[in-house]
């Protein structure tokens, strides 16, 4: 038998991706129809234990941008000309594979109503790094702290 019950049952962490579009840029809020209909499914994922957050992003005029080059910052206030390469707004699922994370997106309300794309990317894993013992105990530490900020507020 190959891998062990805790490697077949390991669950892994995507980062759902909104696109932003021009609507969402412009500060269009969703109706209360999309709103509805983004909620059940929220609920759904919820019931089903497998979303760890979820949110909707301000447009980037709201926002900045922090370039780097060696030791200099370089800050640019919002808006973003490139629509189509925005956030609107994330999901982060933990699943059991990159193919169960596709099904739930495919359930996902059409944001747009139109043509619209989201995006799936796994996110790393303390366990994908090499590191020391030592780096790994700090990683689980902090780990630990975020979570007991959260549960105390």
């Amino acid at each position: 038998m190959s891998g062990s019950h805790s490697e077949r049952d390991k669950k892994m962490r995507f980062m759902v991706i909104v696109k932003a579009t021009a609507d969402s840029e412009a500060g269009v809020m969703p109706s209360e129809e999309m709103i509805s209909e983004m909620t059940a499914f929220n609920e759904e994922l919820v019931k089903s234990g497998v979303m760890l957050a979820g949110e909707g992003l301000h447009p980037s005029s709201k926002g900045a941008r922090v370039y780097f080059d060696g030791d200099q910052r370089t800050v640019v206030d919002g808006p973003f000309a490139e629509t189509k390469e925005l956030i609107a707004g994330f999901w982060l699922l933990e699943v059991k594979s990159l193919e169960e994370a596709v099904e739930w997106v495919k359930r996902v309300p059409n944001p747009t109503g139109e043509q619209s794309q989201i995006e799936i990317r796994q996110v790393f894993s303390p366990e994908d790094f090499e590191m020391s013992d030592e780096l790994k105990d700090r990683e689980a530490a902090l780990a630990e702290q975020i979570k007991a900020q959260q549960a105390a507020k």
